[in-house]
């Protein structure tokens, strides 16, 4: 998938169909010159549904699809015929897609299983016809209910990704690099900030044909949760991760408050962020020698008491094994 083709964002105006209204037909055939109401109810308007598809990844297929409109319920007939019920309009999301109201911002629902339906929109209520107004003292009813009108309504669709492992960590601090060689995905990688603009999926092959998904976010800086830099926009899809791995470079000057800026923003944008497991991953790792490492692990062991460190080198191939190990314990603790 090109990062031109994942849109995690779209908004779109849905309407459900009118309810059909009901026939003030009356009876009449042969011999039979006032045969009393028969009029039929009118049928339902279309409704407007959501469904779950464990093969979508993005909402790209409705980039373009600003206006989903259901068909309307036909009208009543006569000898008690009811209208036919609108035609129903399914769209398709992605697992982990979130769904708005665009006037009031509220959450209406969410979509997290393979097949789910839920109703967007509620087709109008189909109007009843004359043969239900008939009484003792009023034997011809020539009137009959008109149906009730659909519902319009904007709606915002947020995707949030779904994947075990959330790779957190700055503009340039190899997330794809790793990605790229835990799993086939092949992310864009070079040397320079903002290289992913998009979150990049990929499947961790584990021992016994067991697997995890892994999920690179774009940059995360100082500033993130307030809107500054791009990670305002794909911190959501962190929410979703059991397991948060913070990676930072070995050559950074100070490990413990670049993971702290990172914790920190997290902490604002989602106080929940706290509860999740946390992994810190230091990278890079092959352009020190076991003296170096040995004194920088002395420095971290104070630092990082409560919070589980590791040394990779994505490059050289170093502690890969070791870090898959790690994730598939926690994920499965």
């Amino acid at each position: 998938m090109t990062e031109g083709n994942f849109v995690d964002y779209v908004k779109i105006f849905v309407s459900s169909g009118k309810g059909g209204k009901g026939s003030t037909h009356l009876h009449r055939e042969k011999f039979i010159e006032k045969g009393g109401p028969d009029g039929g109810d009118g049928g339902r308007g279309g409704h407007v549904y959501l469904v779950g598809n464990k093969g979508l990844w993005t909402l790209f297929h409705l980039k373009f699809a600003r206006h989903v409109k259901a068909g309307h319920g036909g009208d009543g007939g006569g000898d008690r015929s009811t209208g036919a019920d609108g035609d129903d309009k399914y769209i398709e999301v992605p697992l982990g897609t979130v769904v708005k109201d665009k006037e009031t911002g509220e959450v209406l629902f969410e979509i997290t299983e393979d097949g789910e339906k839920r109703i967007l929109a509620q087709g109008g209520k189909g109007g009843l016809g004359n043969w239900h107004f008939r009484s003792s003292t009023n034997q011809t009813p020539r009137y009959a209910q008109p149906g009730l009108l659909g519902i319009e309504m904007d709606v915002i669709l947020e995707l949030k990704v779904l994947a075990d492992v959330g790779l957190v960590g700055f503009p340039n601090a190899g997330k794809s690099t790793l990605l790229s060689v835990l799993t086939s995905a092949k992310p864009k990688i070079a040397d320079y900030p903002f290289t992913t603009l998009k979150p990049n999926l990929g499947i961790v092959a584990y021992r016994d044909f067991q697997s995890f998904v892994i999920a690179d976010i774009p940059g995360i800086i100082e500033g993130a949760a307030e809107g500054k830099g791009l990670g305002h926009y794909f911190l959501r899809h962190i929410e979703r991760n059991s397991t948060l791995l913070f990676l930072v470079p070995v050559d950074t000057p100070d490990i413990k408050a670049e993971y702290d800026i990172l914790v920190n923003e997290l902490t604002k944008y989602n106080p929940e962020m706290l509860d999740k497991e946390r992994l810190l991953v230091i990278s890079k790792i092959d352009m020190l020698d076991e003296e170096l490492k040995a004194e920088l692990k002395t420095e971290l062991d104070v630092a990082f008491k409560d919070i589980p460190y590791m040394f990779i080198s994505s490059v050289a191939q170093q502690g890969l094994t070791e870090l898959k190990d790690k994730l598939w314990a926690m994920l499965n603790d």
